[in-house]
């Protein structure tokens, strides 16, 4: 039996996970990790590179052990990560430098690349690269030159996270195009480095690294590296890539005009497109797919799984307490409470995630619009199916933004993270959507699709499409109540309204945003600043 590993880099822990060739998890080992904040850097989160890599060869070993496999058992091993996160090498190939993908410092060089061309930088970076400059690379990198001149004049090279862990097992740098694609610095069409866009923004281009598909081999293990990780030396090391879209992969989402929303921290809904293509209006995200020339339209729902993690530690110790003597999940009791509440919360509306606007990306203040003071109506059930509610709003007109301007009219949908795994959830997903919505077997695909892209470099699988096609197997399909549609609908439309009128008060000064893109400049609305 052959095995396959996948080396999962998230925003808050890093992940070893044990797959066989038939798709079955069978080990893993996790630990949380925690990015530095630096004094004076305001919205600074640097990776720390000594300690991420220890935890990450202590997951490894922690994996194997748990499987009881012997390290020759693993036939290859592949990386993925959060995308955004950067690494900067010196050049002897030695990391000297990162940050994570909520690394928030370079406001100040967004605005200033804004800047360039008479404020057409921006645009010109997005219908080449399908980023904008908010959660790229290069008003980081500008940030470093201005302030961290010494670790500029160094660099040599930069990858991504998921490149760091391939590069630390193999010692060979690259990056691929799914993840690289996030640093707004690559061409859509040609899938590889657009250095005038560097030129434009007055950056080096001589320290892009080599661009290789997800699958291709980059290497062994190292002597070190096997030291360190438990791995055999020689083991395979193959190019992995941005964690969303090795997740479509592992979950056969993996053909033009497939859709799915991953429900983690963040929710992202993503769609395949047939033929590379930018939104006029700039409110959507567009990747590289691992999948060679095809893209992946992405809408970002910000803080979802968090704020139900914020509402769990906040209000429910009282379930939590239960459910630990029931030895059940908190969320899977909170569920079976909320399922007993009428759709449409008795007109309860969260105010958290904004629809995404990746030009001008900002949020109201996080806030309960239309709260009674009936406690049969309004309690802690009610709430919390409430942010289910509209959780799902908030991906449907998503979804709707990307159907607008790419012309896909979406059959169904795949559901997968963890928000999936309430069975409540997925039906009010189903609901609101009007969509057939699909549960994998596995949930957290993410790693898999690592996986399958380790096993096409060790040659067991033909390519990623038709082994992701073939290992994701469903557990549920969820239908829509159409009654429940009529009813979600006329949410929909007084959500829209209220959230825009929430941003005004964040315009005004009088709210604060829950979060706003790095050098955004908000618009004071006449009549509302406050006085004073």
């Amino acid at each position: 039996m052959s095995y396959l590993l996948a080396l999962d880099a998230g925003t808050g822990s890093i992940r070893a996970v044990i797959f066989d060739t038939s798709g079955h998890q069978i080990a893993v080992g996790q630990a949380e990790w925690k990015h530095l904040s630096i004094t004076d850097v305001p919205g600074s989160m640097e990776f720390d590179l000594a300690t991420n890599w220890q935890l990450a060869c202590q997951c490894i070993r922690e994996a194997l052990q748990k499987a009881h496999l012997p390290p020759g058992a693993i036939s290859a091993v592949s990386c993925c990560s959060m995308r955004e996160g950067i690494v900067l090498y010196d050049r002897n190939g030695d990391p000297i430098w990162a940050c994570a993908n909520v690394d928030a410092r370079a406001s100040r060089e967004v605005s200033e690349l804004k800047e360039i061309h008479d404020f057409q930088f921006e645009s010109e970076v997005y219908h080449v690269s399908g980023q904008t400059l908010a959660l790229s690379a290069m008003p980081r990198l500008l940030w470093l030159a201005h302030h961290r001149p010494d670790i500029y004049r160094q660099a040599a090279t930069v990858t991504m996270i998921s490149d760091w862990l391939a590069a630390k097992l193999s010692g060979e740098l690259a990056v691929d195009p799914s993840n690289a694609g996030t640093t707004g610095m690559l061409d859509l069409a040609t899938r590889d480095w657009q250095p005038s866009l560097m030129d434009m923004a007055g950056l080096r281009a001589d320290i892009l690294s080599p661009v290789k598909e997800t699958g291709t081999v980059l290497g062994g293990v190292t002597q070190e590296a096997s030291q360190h990780s438990g791995l055999l030396a020689g083991t395979p090391v193959v190019m992995g890539g941005g964690d969303v879209q090795l997740g479509c992969v592992g979950l056969g989402v993996v053909r033009a005009g497939q859709a799915a929303v991953l429900g983690g921290t963040f929710w992202q809904q993503v769609v395949n497109l047939p033929a590379i293509k930018t939104d006029p209006e700039m409110n959507i995200r567009i990747n590289p797919h691992v999948i060679g020339n095809m893209v992946q339209a992405e809408s970002i729902s910000f803080f979802t799984g968090l704020t139900m993690r914020w509402f769990r530690d906040a209000f429910c110790a009282e379930e939590k307490l239960l459910a630990e003597r029931l030895g059940v999940d908190t969320y899977a009791l909170l569920e079976d409470m909320a399922a007993r509440v009428p759709a449409g919360s008795h007109g309860v509306m969260p105010i958290f995630s904004d629809a995404m606007h990746f030009k001008q990306w900002y949020h109201a203040a996080p806030s309960f619009i239309n709260l009674s003071i009936d406690p049969e109506k309004c309690n802690k059930a009610t709430l919390f199916r409430a942010l289910e509610e509209n959780a799902a709003i908030v991906s449907a007109c998503n979804l709707e933004q990307i159907s607008g301007f790419s012309g896909i009219q979406f059959e169904s949908l795949v559901f997968a993270g963890g928000g999936s795994k309430g069975a409540l959830w997925s039906q009010i997903l189903s609901d609101v959507t009007g969509l057939p919505v699909r549960v994998p077997v596995v949930k957290e695909a993410t790693a898999l699709g690592c996986a399958i892209a380790a096993g096409v470099g060790a040659g067991l699988f033909n390519d990623l499409a038709e082994a992701g096609e073939r290992l994701v197997q469903w557990q549920r399909e969820f239908t829509p109540n159409r009654a429940h549609r009529e009813l979600y609908d006329e949410m929909k439309r007084k959500w829209t309204k209220v959230y825009a009128d929430q941003l005004t008060l964040v315009d005004s000064g009088l709210t604060t945003s829950m979060w706003k893109a790095p050098g955004l400049v908000m618009r004071p609305q006449p009549g509302l600043l406050p006085e004073g």
